[in-house]
């Protein structure tokens, strides 16, 4: 357990304050992946990438961009290599997690070796805000600024998420962090939502303020940046410094003991099997959460041929049910325990992909039906999981077992959207694709129900909660 700044274990108000505290991340650096990554950041730089293709058309006559003249065929190059430009923010998105999986692991190590927990928080964190608040630099034909920005920002988002993760079992006791860990999860939807809503209302009334949709989107990355930036000081201002019990190094030295204990660690994760069965299990259904999240809109497009503003409803839908979603998987697993609420949650998930494939096309309603069961259970089933798997993580290695969860989250990420895009290439059916997902949760589901958790936090040496 790390050692606090008075030296000596927090009181009860203390600890509320920091769990208090502590929840406001996620409402911080949720705007991130929602505005930026998921809405705005990848139709933007494809177009400014594609206005670069075509201005090299104009000045040596290149066929950068042949055919029908669509994204697709507008090629760009990068380090000597010549893609589309329409596949760029899918090379991004790969490059981006490669980096954080070369990342993220020593990011772990040194913060458990840290003495100042918090300021390794807020570093990341500032960080991340400020590379993003600088795409709103990116624009006529700058497309690499963009890449550039991304990544580092992608990976000080990932990097402060581990430093964030590994506050909750010194925050928390075995009792308390299902219910501060839904808290958390629910309020970081909830600032998403909040974020997503004022970041529309700015692009669709642009023309109303003088704004071009270039500097309206520009103006949502800056205001992107701030958001993040500005709420994370909540947090900062509530944590204590969470000195660990073991390190203190400075400059190089740091960076060298990191791996040495990282080295270490991965020796020892052996000897804890029933942690690292959890964790694979984890992989395996967050896999499918993640690709519903990314191919929702697609079928909602393509397959069902709903309109773009029904699309963008749905996904304001998503972010605010969730919320409410969060804090039921909460009171649930207060009153039977995280690993049967996740369980009920992963038979949900089976439900609502069997559901997705009954929608009928052209049926809005029915599809804002869908969307409010995908939030019911999009925050929590992620929410217990990061709770539990605190649970089975030895002493003062939080931070490292939370990186390779962070890690494996991305390493597998890959998988789900291979399966629904070979399944909607095969059978030429979305409605086929969306409902081969539920292999995910299937294998998820029974993979946690043989886990025996209890035996697993007692392994580590952790006390169990009395509900599990």
């Amino acid at each position: 357990m790390s050692v606090m700044d008075s030296e000596a274990a927090p009181g009860a108000a203390q600890r509320r304050r920091e769990q208090r505290g502590w929840c406001w991340y996620d409402w911080a650096n949720s705007v991130f992946p929602t505005s930026v990554t998921t809405v705005f950041l990848s139709l933007y730089l494809t177009s400014v990438a594609t206005a670069a293709a075509r201005a090299d058309v104009g000045r040596n006559g290149a066929n950068a961009c042949a055919g029908d003249n669509s994204l697709v065929n507008c090629d760009i190059s990068f380090l000597g290599l010549a893609f589309p430009a329409g596949s760029l923010w899918g090379y991004l998105l790969s490059v981006a997690t490669l980096v954080q999986v070369l990342v993220l692991p020593i990011t772990g190590a040194i913060a458990d070796r840290t003495q100042n927990k918090r300021m390794m928080l807020g570093a990341f964190a500032f960080g991340g805000a400020f590379a993003t608040g600088l795409l709103a630099l990116v624009a006529g034909q700058n497309w690499q600024l963009g890449v550039v920005l991304f990544v580092v920002a992608n990976i000080c988002f990932g990097a402060s998420v581990v430093v964030y993760y590994s506050f909750l079992p010194e925050i928390a006791d075995a009792d308390e962090r299902d219910k501060v860990s839904t808290r958390g999860w629910a309020i970081g939807y909830l600032g998403g939502g909040t974020a997503l809503a004022l970041h529309l209302v700015i692009y669709l009334g642009h023309e109303a303020v003088g704004l071009s949709e270039s500097a309206a989107v520009r103006l949502i990355f800056f205001s992107s940046g701030v958001w993040w930036a500005l709420f994370t000081l909540l947090p900062l201002t509530a944590l204590g410094r969470h000195r660990a019990p073991e390190g203190g190094e400075k400059g190089t030295a740091v960076v060298t003991a990191g791996f040495k204990q990282l080295l270490g660690t991965l020796r020892e994760a052996k000897h804890f099997p029933l942690t690292l069965a959890f964790l694979a299990s984890y992989w395996i259904y967050t896999d499918g959460i993640s690709t519903v999240s990314q191919v929702s809109a697609q079928y909602g497009s393509l397959e069902l041929k709903l309109p773009q503003d029904s699309l963008i409803v749905t996904l304001l839908i998503v972010q605010f049910i969730a919320f409410i979603g969060g804090v039921l998987h909460g009171v649930l697993a207060r009153r039977v325990g995280a690993k049967k609420t996740i369980l009920v949650s992963l038979a949900t998930w089976l439900v609502v992909l069997v559901a997705a494939y009954f929608v009928q096309a052209g049926q809005e309603l029915q599809f804002y039906g869908l969307a409010v069961g995908i939030g019911m259970v999009l925050g929590g089933t992620n929410a217990l999981s990061r709770s539990l798997f605190s649970q089975m993580i030895p002493p003062g290695r939080e931070a490292e077992y939370f990186s390779l969860y962070e890690v494996g989250e991305r390493s597998t990420s890959w998988l789900g959207p291979l399966v629904f895009a070979g399944v909607g290439q095969a059978t030429g059916s979305f409605r086929l694709a969306i409902v081969s997902l539920v292999v995910f949760f299937a294998v998820g589901l029974v993979l946690v129900a043989l886990v025996p958790v209890r035996r697993a936090i007692e392994a580590v040496g952790n006390r169990p909660p009395e509900l599990l």
